[in-house]
Order: structure tokens, then sequence, then C-alpha cells
């Protein structure tokens, strides 16, 4: 399964594209990735789940108002080594393991994530597990759909997805891709119990 990943991530010849992302960085900004940052409510410690390059980690650290520390989790080996070169002042805090059993060494305030990471029916188990096991007591779980208007695929539906498995959002965005035709990135955010 990782070897998908080397193959496609590690040929870009940019970091957005080292991220899966296909678009300009005005695109990666104003669409895609920048509506994460409005659900950081304070300073703190950020995990990127399918960190791939790590350039998402860097983004946050650079749109958001709070003061970030910020930390990666991928599946792929490979593709955290990429951003542990690109990254070396953050290289220790980017591991690798699946998210969905993952033992991480700290609690984060702030953990990003998108459910397609597992099986359909694994995606409830997988919101469980980084609420009470990954994100700090009292931080916020923020889980991501994206789509591509240009391409006709909507945005995956993890704010409808999220409220079946019965947990009650405390914020919910939505972003309009830039030339207008649809949404590019909804996501939802879970307060974790303190």
């Amino acid at each position: 399964m990782t070897a998908i990943y080397d193959t496609a991530y590690l040929e870009g010849d940019n970091p957005r594209a080292q991220s899966g992302f296909g678009g300009d960085e005005a695109r990666w900004e104003a669409a895609a990735r920048r509506p994460i940052v409005e659900a950081i409510d304070r300073d703190g410690t950020f995990l990127d789940i399918g960190c791939a390059s790590g350039y998402l980690m860097e983004s946050t650290v650079r749109w958001t108002a709070h003061r970030v520390e910020p930390y990666g989790l991928d599946l792929a080996p490979n593709v955290a080594h990429l951003a542990r070169r690109r990254l070396p002042q953050w290289a220790d805090r980017i591991f690798v393991g699946n998210a969905l059993t993952w033992k991480p060494p700290q609690r984060f305030e702030f953990v990003r994530t998108e459910l397609v990471y597992v099986p359909a029916q694994r995606q409830r188990a997988l919101v469980v597990h980084l609420l009470d096991d990954v994100v700090a007591p009292g931080g916020r779980l923020i889980t991501c759909g994206y789509g591509s208007p240009r391409s006709d695929v909507p945005t995956h539906p993890v704010r409808w997805i999220v409220r079946a498995f019965a947990f009650e959002p405390e914020l919910e965005l939505e972003a309009e891709a830039p030339e207008g035709s649809g949404h590019i990135v909804e996501l939802t955010v879970i307060r974790a119990a303190s």
C-alpha cells in the first residue's frame, strides 16, 4: 500500500505535489487547506495525520495567529523520510504509523485527519481512537473532506458522516473552490472530553 504513495508523492516536484495536491499555491492556500486554521482557537501542538511532505505543517505555522508546534504522522516510511529531509528542524516530530492503531508519544491539542485514510467500516473506530488516545483532553479533532469541483469530485461528506456517528461537532466549515464551481473542502471539529 505504501508503494502507491511513494510513487505518487515522491515524484512530485514541489511540496504541494509531494502532499498529494495538484493545484497551485493560491488554490492550496485560499480554499483547500487554509480553512483548517480556523479550527485552531489557541496555542498548542498540531498533529497532521497523513502529513506527507510536511507542507501542511509548515503552512499551518505560517497561517495561524496562534503559536503552534507542528507534528506529523504518515503511513508511508519513505514519504515521512521526505518530510524529515525537507523539515530537519522538525524531523524528530514526524512519525510513521497507522492512524487507526498508532500510540503517540504525547497527546496533541489539535489533530487533523481524513476519514478516507481507513475503510468506511473503520471510520468511526478511527474517530474514537483519535479522541480517546491522540487528542489532548479539551483539544480538537479536525476532520477534513476534500473534493475537486474541476474534476466533478464532490467533497467527502465528513460533516454528515461525523454526525451519523453520533458526535456533535462544535464547528463545521466548507470552502468554495477559487473558480466558484463548488466546494473544495469541508471540515468538522469535535472537542475531546476534558
